[in-house]
């Protein structure tokens, strides 16, 4: 079992951002995932949650 690890909203939103960097040059969620050091359903649910906040809207 791997240790969890809880993010700030800002770390997420550094993730997020880094995120969409690394799928603008092409690869693959899954890629990114593991770049992040996160799941893909974690990917996701912050997506889903952080979308539309940058950094600052906090």
């Amino acid at each position: 079992m791997m240790k969890r690890k809880r993010h700030s909203p800002e770390q997420v939103i550094r993730k997020l951002r880094e995120a969409d960097g690394m799928l603008s040059e092409g690869r693959d969620i899954a890629t990114v995932c593991q770049a992040l050091e996160v799941s893909e359903a974690t990917f996701h649910r912050w997506r889903n949650q952080y979308g539309g906040m940058k950094a600052d809207g906090l």
